[in-house]
């Protein structure tokens, strides 16, 4: 399996919401990370400079270059997109990390 990290960005005071709205992941959103090989996902903030760090592990064969295209995803972008960083389309900013150390 591979792991993969990338940062976010959270606007200004939307800790609290962001948190909420986690809790209450619609169940078909989570069937549809599932569905696209996505295992052990974790998002952790920066509080000081509101920077989200999200790590995920995804299955060989994955389909996450397909999640953009399904209406739950860009339902959940839409519901989100007050609280974060966007792109145009309100798919949030992300930046790649790269890997510079791992202790296996």
């Amino acid at each position: 399996m591979e792991t993969i990290a990338f940062r976010m960005t959270l606007k200004p005071g939307q800790r609290d919401e962001y948190e909420r709205r986690h809790r209450d992941l619609w169940p078909e959103l989570a069937e549809a990370l599932r569905n696209a090989g996505v295992r052990d996902y974790w998002i952790f903030l920066d509080e000081p400079s509101g920077h989200l760090f999200a790590t995920l592990k995804r299955e060989p064969g994955h389909t996450m270059d397909a999640l953009p295209d399904l209406p739950i995803m860009r339902k959940w972008w839409d519901n989100m997109a007050d609280l974060m960083d966007t792109n145009p389309d309100r798919s949030p900013v992300q930046h790649a990390l790269v890997p510079v150390f791992h202790l296996p």
